[in-house]
């Protein structure tokens, strides 16, 4: 199976080329190990909700500043710094209190120290002003990425051969593996553009993209109910649509936002992001915050976040205020909503109460004046548009209100789905994980970040512009490397999604890629989409191994692939199409007479041994990721 994916620890990239060399060891080990250490074991006691002995350790500055007993840290002197000697077994007081930090840990902390310069640089954040400018974002991402290769002196991977890099892109924008006869057209007139454009505009694209906006929206639906009412409540032909027709993104976002009741057929099941969630504003709240912001603020519901300081508790309970007056009508699938009431405070740990009024995290806030004393509103028909209709639409909507501030004047929006799909047709978020943009997680390349957003909303949302630069850098064609993912000097492992399986199986036997029932069969198996780490179950060994899900598969191939298969007149050449069929690539050597050998020994029943080699094949480890 697929191996875990190594996490580097350098974050070199996010520094200014003019820094001293021990100004970027330190930001590098801070961003990639220290910060880590001290969220998870120090920031508890030590940090945004509480700082015992007035010291703070989740920022650089605020470790250097020291607590109410002087200096914590002597820049480059771990042995005379207390947050380091504090660590030691036997020490008196001991940090953290009944816990042992490893020695990899502590090792860490150490490094820092020793690096420290004696005035800490900050990291400058790149001003839009100050934004250079590209011809195109292919151009743009050539040369920031190569320009932090340069900066660490790392040698990225060469480029994958057209083969392979076909195969990617037919993954990735049609979801599943080229036919034979379309890799062999593109080898042999190799135009990547053509091909870029071509699938783009094809069906498929739009259906990938929903497949993975569905899951990155709204989530896996639960084991054994892989499409829920997704389908026919009209969310899925929403989202495809909008894709197909490369509907600004900023607009999609308003759509699924507004929930309205909708006469376009197409635009009807955009209120299904709202309405699965059963008037849970909560939930709505937390699903709603990655997609406008980029980040997740489940963390701050009961206080201010407790890592990224500009995540407070009124964001999370202003944003929950957006949705609640908000109600289910089950008999349309829609989401009506009051014109009053709604008014809610919430209480922070000191046990103060506030009031729950819609901010944003840009720090934009929505007026509106709340009734004073005993005063009660009245919710009558003139407060609404048509006080007839069946789902009514109030005059003032505070949804409404909300939908616009977040889709007109939000740079977050923008920078969230570029990160994500970079995520998507990279393996990792160029801020990581790529639903946590927050001050917690540094952007390994802080520039292409923001000129890819800000290319993206110059150009009115056109997300169809984001993926077909990212899939024609140099970037998106190199082959596997060893340095920290976080540089992207190399593609990152990522497993395929259920949905590519499903039909690069079926493309790989001969059959067509559509089957919905295999594909439900697969997603129940295998749900997992771009996941951080990898690990596969033991229910997914047994379905990979024997399940009557694969067995059926290899039936429906017997008649056509496996037959033809089995007539070429030797081994040799039953393992060499076999391996073109499935990988789109000839046998090495070993790989050629170990597979060789299976067949002649099992030359007496040649069309079995022909189906065992391919199922071998189908389910292998480089079946089974992107290459």
């Amino acid at each position: 199976m697929l191996r875990r994916a190594f996490i580097g620890s350098l974050l070199l990239l996010s520094l200014a080329s003019s820094r001293a060399a021990s100004g970027a060891d330190a930001a590098a080990l801070w961003s990639g190990k220290v910060r880590r250490i001290l969220d998870e074991n120090c920031v508890k006691c030590h940090g945004v909700l509480e700082q015992k002995g007035g010291l703070e350790l989740d920022t650089p500055e605020m470790v250097l500043k020291g607590g109410d007993d002087g200096a914590v840290v002597t820049a480059g002197k771990p042995e005379e710094s207390v947050l380091f000697t504090s660590l030691e077994k036997g020490a008196d007081p001991h940090m953290p209190p009944k816990k042992q930090l490893g020695d990899a840990e502590r090792a860490a902390v150490k490094e820092w120290i020793a690096v420290l310069p004696e005035t800490p640089i900050a990291a400058e954040p790149v001003k839009p002003k100050d934004a250079r400018k590209f011809g195109s974002g292919e151009e743009a991402i050539d040369t920031l990425i190569s320009e932090g290769w340069a900066r660490v002196g790392v040698k990225p991977a060469a480029a994958v051969s057209y083969a392979v890099w076909c195969r990617r892109v037919y993954l990735d924008l049609a979801g599943r593996i080229p036919t034979q006869a379309e890799l062999a057209a593109f080898v042999a007139a190799p135009q990547r553009d053509g091909l870029i454009d071509k699938l783009l505009a094809a069906p498929e694209y739009a259906v990938r993209m929903r497949e993975l906006w569905d899951t990155f929206l709204m989530g896996r639906l639960p084991r054994g109910n892989p499409d829920g009412r997704r389908k026919g409540s009209g969310w899925w032909v929403f989202l495809e649509k909008a894709f197909k027709d490369n509907r600004p993104w900023n607009e999609v976002v308003y759509d699924v936002l507004c929930a309205r009741p909708d006469k376009a057929p197409d635009r009807k099941g955009a209120a299904w992001f709202l309405f699965e969630r059963k008037n849970d504003f909560q939930k709505i709240a937390e699903a709603v915050a990655p997609v406008v912001y980029g980040t997740k603020i489940d963390c701050a519901q009961c206080h201010d976040h407790p890592l990224a300081r500009e995540i407070k508790q009124a964001h999370y309970w202003g944003l929950v205020a957006a949705f609640n007056r908000g109600k289910n009508v089950d008999a349309s699938t829609a989401v009506a909503e009051s014109a009053v009431g709604g008014y809610m405070n919430f209480t922070n740990l000191k046990k103060e109460s506030q009031p729950a009024v819609v901010t944003l995290l840009t720090g934009r806030t929505l007026p509106e004046v709340w009734p004073g004393g005993e005063t009660k509103e009245k919710d009558g028909p003139e407060m609404y548009e048509d006080p007839k209709a069946a789902v009514r639409v109030p005059k003032y909507s505070r949804r409404e209100a909300f939908a616009e501030a977040a889709t007109q004047d939000n740079p977050l929006l923008a920078r969230a789905f570029v990160n994500r799909m970079w995520a998507a047709l990279t393996g990792r978020g160029i801020v990581n994980p790529p639903d946590e943009i927050n001050e917690r997680n540094t952007p390994s390349h802080p520039e292409l970040l923001e000129w890819l957003a800000q290319d993206f909303a110059a150009h009115k949302y056109d997300t169809r512009r984001v993926v077909r630069e990212i899939v024609r850098s140099r970037v998106y064609a190199l082959g596997a490397s060893d340095a920290a993912p976080e540089l992207f000097a190399g593609m990152k492992e990522r497993p395929l999604t259920a949905e590519q399986l499903a039909r690069s199986w079926r493309v790989a036997m001969g059959l067509p890629p559509n089957d919905d029932e295999f594909r439900r069969q697969v997603i129940t198996a295998m749900p997992d989409v771009l996941p951080e780490d990898y690990n596969a179950t033991f229910q997914q060994a047994q379905f990979l191994s024997g399940s009557p899900t694969m067995t059926a598969l290899l039936q429906a191939a017997q008649p056509g692939s496996i037959t033809r298969l089995a007539a070429l007149p030797d081994a040799g050449s039953r393992v060499r199409e076999a391996f073109q069929s499935v990988y789109g690539r000839a046998p090495d050597a070993e790989e050629a007479a170990q597979a060789a050998a299976f067949m002649n020994a099992n030359a007496d029943h040649p069309a079995e041994a022909t189906r065992d080699l391919l199922w071998a094949l189908l389910t292998s480890a480089e079946f089974l990721a992107m290459p």
